[in-house]
């Protein structure tokens, strides 16, 4: 699971890199709200990641949350995309959620295992 974890996370990071810095008419449109959009990418992003490197959730966080920052700025460059304060707030919300998920599912087998032994 760990390495299915690692190329997932790694191929969806590209997926988001690509769609947060391509023109816009090159972005995946859905039908869901942006800021939906923005934070179940980066929750997904930091999630598989986060299994994938269990021992490294602090620095997934940060690392991602800067990412997420850097690519906001560099929005600016490209003429039909804009950076947004209010983006980068959804995003790391997004990196919060997805790292809180994998401490949560890391919680479980310890408190079944527990209840298995005051049996």
């Amino acid at each position: 699971m760990t390495t299915a974890s690692r190329i997932f996370g790694w191929s969806l990071l590209v997926g988001v890199i690509v769609a947060t810095l391509a023109p816009i008419g090159l972005r995946p449109v859905t039908d869901a709200p942006a800021a939906l959009e923005r934070f179940g990418a980066y929750a997904a992003v930091s999630f598989l990641f986060a299994l994938g490197y269990p021992h490294r959730r602090w620095q997934i966080l940060l690392i991602l949350s800067v990412a997420a920052g850097a690519m906001e700025v560099l929005q600016m460059i490209e003429a039909t995309r804009h950076g947004r304060f209010e983006d980068v707030a959804v995003k790391i919300a997004g990196c919060w959620a997805g790292v809180a998920a994998t401490f949560a599912l890391a919680l479980v087998p310890r408190r079944m295992a527990k209840d298995e032994l005051s049996r």
